[in-house]
């Protein structure tokens, strides 16, 4: 009996969730499932299209892990830091054009610091190009069932094409955590220690909400405030999704929240992540939180300063979250140790990099020296 009854209210819930998603665009889509079995425990507008910002880097992520699966590289392969990858705005470690670091570093500083220049360079070496790396995000997507997702880049910084649901990355979650178990603690890093600087995990979940095992934050001001969280208590994983939150005080607070109520509910939901219906008449046109967010209006943004960061202005404090009350754990990260094989997509393309430094050229009036080449015409040789 207590079975019938928990079926009919979570269908009523799902045609309220059907109802919610005919709204306008202002809604905040959110998804709490069963990362095991995706079981899905409550929804809203998941279905609609959304910036996912730095949520990117999971797929990032799982594109190189799908990489490392297929042979084509090691987790201490060479990631080289290009030119272009360096140019990307923060969040970023600020290391130089030409430095290396291991796949494996690289991927816990995405996972930590956020860092759109080292995201970006994973893509770089893994694909061959941001765009062959995009290519196969896309791919991977469509293989995975992901069909409200677009992807452009590999850290999320904005691109109006690049999109995605909460129902998607509801899917996303689950492959990473069920293909690749062995990845499992990237996602749960409470913060690493590059050079002299100790960097926390931006999500405040980690390390204090009992249970938390990941997983990623995202910001920038069209999507929002981004959270995916997941937590395992006897033996039962689940993940919240929170997007477009206000502030990163408040995604947090309804991730914490959507997982409490997950763990102390019964019952098992006959909908999936898999099988849920999309619904949703605007589902189709991405949502853009610049105005509520990054605006003079905003409640959360400064009037006259920059706008939010991901890791927001204020203190990490949430209600429901539990202060940290004992020593932080580091992991340490730094440039070097790849030893191992060069990404196939980059095998016979060690391109030298140059500055934008004009080339010099003999004054007109100081003929280049007997014997000599013009300036120009050696640069030349030298770049081939």
């Amino acid at each position: 009996m207590m079975q019938m009854q928990y079926v009919k209210s979570m269908l009523l819930g799902l045609a309220a969730a059907t109802a919610l998603g005919a709204a306008p665009a202002a809604a905040n889509p959110t998804l709490l499932f069963d990362v095991n079995s995706g079981a899905i425990i409550e929804h809203q507008d998941a279905f609609q299209r959304w910036h996912p910002a730095s949520l990117t880097k999971l797929m990032t992520a799982y594109t190189a892990f799908r990489a490392v699966q297929a042979g084509e590289l090691a987790l201490n392969s060479p990631i080289k830091i290009s030119k272009k990858a360096a140019s990307f705005p923060p969040a970023k470690m600020g290391y130089q054009p030409g430095s290396v670091l291991t796949l494996d570093n690289a991927i816990k500083i995405i996972m930590v610091k956020s860092a759109n220049d080292v995201a970006a360079a994973i893509g770089e070496n893994v694909g061959g190009s941001t765009e062959a790396f995009a290519v196969r995000m896309n791919a991977e997507a469509q293989r995975l069932g992901m069909t409200g997702s677009h992807w452009v880049n590999a850290n999320g910084l904005h691109e109006p094409e690049q999109y995605t649901t909460a129902r998607d990355l509801a899917i996303l979650v689950r492959a990473i955590r069920l293909e690749f178990p062995q990845y499992a603690s990237y996602f749960n890093i409470e913060g690493i220690i590059a050079g002299k600087a100790k960097l926390k995990n931006f999500n405040p979940l980690v390390g204090r909400f009992p249970g938390t095992d990941g997983m990623k934050t995202g910001f920038v001001c069209e999507s929002g405030f981004n959270l995916i969280a997941s937590a395992t208590r006897d033996g039962k994983t689940l993940a919240a999704i929170v997007l477009g939150a206000p502030s990163p005080n408040e995604r947090a607070e309804d991730a914490a929240k959507m997982l409490q109520s997950g763990f102390i509910r019964a019952g098992v939901s006959p909908v999936t992540v898999a099988t849920l219906a999309p619904y949703g008449d605007n589902r189709d046109q991405e949502t853009n939180m610049r105005g509520e967010v990054c605006s003079k209006k905003a409640k959360h943004a400064a009037s006259d300063g920059p706008a939010p960061s991901e890791a927001g202005a204020g203190p990490d404090k949430v209600s429901i979250i539990p202060e940290m009350t004992r020593q932080r754990t580091w992991v340490t990260v730094s440039l070097g140790g790849a030893t191992g094989p060069v990404p196939k997509a980059m095998v016979g393309r060690d391109v030298i990099e140059y500055a934008d430094v004009p080339l010099p050229t003999w004054r007109p009036d100081m003929p280049a020296p007997v014997g000599a080449e013009p300036l120009a015409q050696g640069a030349a040789k030298a770049r081939s």
